[in-house]
């Protein structure tokens, strides 16, 4: 029987993973007429995100969590549109 993470548990999880991205992305140059600065506001945003979650992760696990799958998506989206290098430091057998 496989047990279930709480959402204190994942947002945890999360929020070591995430904070690893936050401390390893390269914001490579880009010719896509975004500049830097846009860029480094969206991993701001996911910066917020992330404090949120911190603050949140004891009362509210579940806003904690969500917090942080706000920041995961806005730093994925910067990935996929080539704005932003990192990995994720763990396989995440529970996305997609």
């Amino acid at each position: 029987m496989l047990l279930m993470e709480t959402p204190n548990e994942k947002a945890r999880r999360y929020l070591a993973s995430i904070m690893t991205v936050l401390n390893t992305i390269e914001l490579p140059k880009v010719s896509s007429g975004i500049d830097e600065r846009s860029i480094r506001s969206v991993v701001d945003t996911a910066q917020s995100y992330v404090e949120d979650a911190k603050h949140y992760l004891e009362e509210k696990p579940s806003t904690a969590l969500a917090a942080v799958s706000y920041a995961e998506g806005l730093l994925d989206a910067l990935r996929l549109l080539g704005m932003a290098k990192f990995n994720w430091p763990e396989p995440r057998s529970d996305k997609h």
